[in-house]
């Protein structure tokens, strides 16, 4: 049932004039876009409420009172939901300072129910999926090679703002932008808050001291509390030289819950990449440099990110946990990734700083010549009859789905404007 109302409100079906059980007037300027992982259902939503506007996640739920069967209320991800809209209003859910959330019951005739049991599975899937063998191969190799420019550019786009906020400097931006990337999408907003939180060149000053990198690293990530894993010497002695150095250098850790853990593998888990963040700073951190000098040839880059986990973390997937027979250095299918969602943007970056048409053109071919990625979004574009040959076909497909058919921009998309054109000549 929860599909349904997420369903309604993705669509703006819920009626135009809404309130809270409060009485207050809602309205909804923007949807935001729906989350797949864990957390709330919907994130970057934009409502008014009682004349205030707000920026924030929105949760939803048959019954009010699920909020707290599925333990939200002791998950700190929830702390920014901005409304919670429900079929059953049985109870109020509290924030952390007291007030309690905004509240929208929704509701719909029986005859909206049994259509939607028809098109329900439409909310994860492209709108246009079943007539897309209507168009011309032309149609689709032209949006094809456009979407993987834009998305290449976006990318890049982010980077550049990057650099602009660490005052021009690439190394900083390289390690910013690879922290993310070792997010692997999961995880890479907290990642790159990390890599913020910390000034690479207080990094480089202990750059000769891997355990003093890890502390300083495992420190602001928030998961060090000399209270937790009393009997982990390695965890303690980290505990001890981050209270040091964090007083040292004035820093503030993050929170810990803004981690995720949900379908990850615990040799995935974000401590393991935090791990290899440290591993990539140790001995001193160049990899800006290492990049462009290697940026005619992908395999060279790639062998940049062979790095080997040794010692604690070569035996352990968290704080005294300990896992045997695990990898302990990045997999294959890992270090494409990086090639395609972090060194590719980079050269394009800094290409485009330079205004350099030749370095950008490497970005491109590291792309042409990757095999694509496969994850859920890739196949169901291959379910649909579009098979992506290269990541720079997959990476279009990504852009096409995040920024167009998720964001319900149809009108925008070559696809749909072939197919309206199309419907105009039956």
């Amino acid at each position: 049932m929860e599909m349904l109302y997420q369903y309604l409100w993705k669509f703006r079906m819920l009626g135009r004039e809404l309130h809270t059980v409060d009485g207050e007037e809602v309205e909804i300027l923007s949807p935001g876009v729906l989350n797949r992982d864990a957390g709330p259902d919907f994130s970057h939503a934009r409502l008014r409420i009682a004349g205030q506007e707000w920026i924030g996640n929105v949760e939803i739920h048959v019954r009010a009172s699920d909020w707290l069967r599925h333990g939200h209320d002791s998950d700190r991800a929830y702390d920014s939901v901005i409304l919670h809209l429900v079929s059953v209003s049985d109870c109020r859910i509290p924030r952390p300072d007291g007030t309690l959330v905004p509240q929208v019951v929704a509701s719909f005739p029986e005859s909206f129910f049994r259509m939607y049991l028809k098109l329900s599975g439409r909310i994860s899937r492209v709108a246009c999926e079943e007539d897309l063998g209507r168009l011309s191969p032309l149609t689709v190799a032209d949006w094809m090679s456009s979407l993987s420019v834009e998305r290449l550019q976006m990318k890049s786009g982010r980077i550049l703002r990057i650099y602009e906020a660490c005052g021009r400097d690439w190394e900083t931006t390289c390690f910013i932008t690879l922290a993310r990337s070792l997010g692997f999408g999961l995880n890479g907003e907290p990642f790159e808050m990390l890599a913020r939180s910390v000034p690479l060149r207080f990094l480089a000053r202990h750059c000769d001291d891997p355990m003093q990198i890890e502390a300083l690293l495992f420190g602001q990530a928030g998961m060090l509390d000399t209270s937790l894993h009393i009997f982990d010497e390695y965890y303690q002695l980290l505990c001890r030289e981050y209270y040091f150095l964090a007083r040292k250098y004035g820093l503030r850790p993050m929170r810990r819950e803004l981690w995720k853990y949900s379908r990850t593998r615990p040799w995935n888990f974000p401590h393991r990449r935090i791990a290899f963040l440290a591993v990539s700073v140790s001995g001193g951190f160049a990899l800006f440099s290492d990049i462009m000098e290697r940026s005619c040839d992908p395999g060279k880059i790639a062998a940049l990110f062979h790095w080997t986990l040794r010692g604690y973390w070569a035996t352990h997937t968290d704080f005294d946990v300990e896992g045997a027979g695990g990898p302990a250095s990045l997999s294959e299918a890992s270090i494409r990734l990086l090639l395609i969602n972090f060194a590719a943007p980079l050269i394009y970056a800094h290409a485009a700083s330079l205004g350099d048409a030749d370095i950008a053109e490497r970005a491109f071919r590291i792309w042409d010549t990757a095999p694509p990625e496969k994850n859920s979004i890739i196949s169901q574009w291959r379910n649909a009859g579009i098979t992506a040959k290269s990541a720079a076909d997959s990476q279009a497909l990504l852009q096409l789905r995040r920024e167009y058919c998720d964001r319900d921009r149809c009108l925008e998309c070559r696809f749909g404007h072939a197919l309206l054109r199309n419907s105009c000549d039956l």
